[in-house]
């Protein structure tokens, strides 16, 4: 019987065990380490399994970020590039101009004016 605050209860040890087989008393704790040990097989495969999945999950994520790292990289070379193109067309008009200009660039036709 429990008391009126329900903190001690009163357990009768009578031999119950022609009725429900053989009785033992367990602690919770008992209880517990009881179903985790006949559960170890169990939860080390279930272990394992989730240590590879972390494992494959962590790779993969890994993998992205490193092609996402990738993608800036090819896009940010592809700006530059475009960039290096259109510094070099400019440039490229100015020493032309530059030469047009300059009268050691200038085609001569010396030998014809000679004879």
């Amino acid at each position: 019987m429990d008391t009126d605050d329900g903190t001690f209860m009163t357990i009768s040890l009578a031999d119950d065990s022609a009725d429900r087989g053989s009785a033992a008393l367990y602690t919770k704790q008992e209880d517990e380490l009881f179903i985790m040990n006949c559960d170890i097989d169990g939860d080390l495969e279930n272990q394992a399994e989730m240590e590879e999945k972390t494992r494959l999950i962590n790779q993969v994520l890994e993998l992205q970020h490193t092609l996402e790292d990738l993608s800036a990289r090819v896009d940010a070379v592809k700006e530059e590039n475009l960039k290096l193109k259109s510094e070099n067309q400019v440039l490229g008009q100015y020493i032309e101009n530059l030469m047009s200009a300059s009268s050691v660039f200038q085609t001569t036709d010396t030998k014809s004016k000679r004879k």
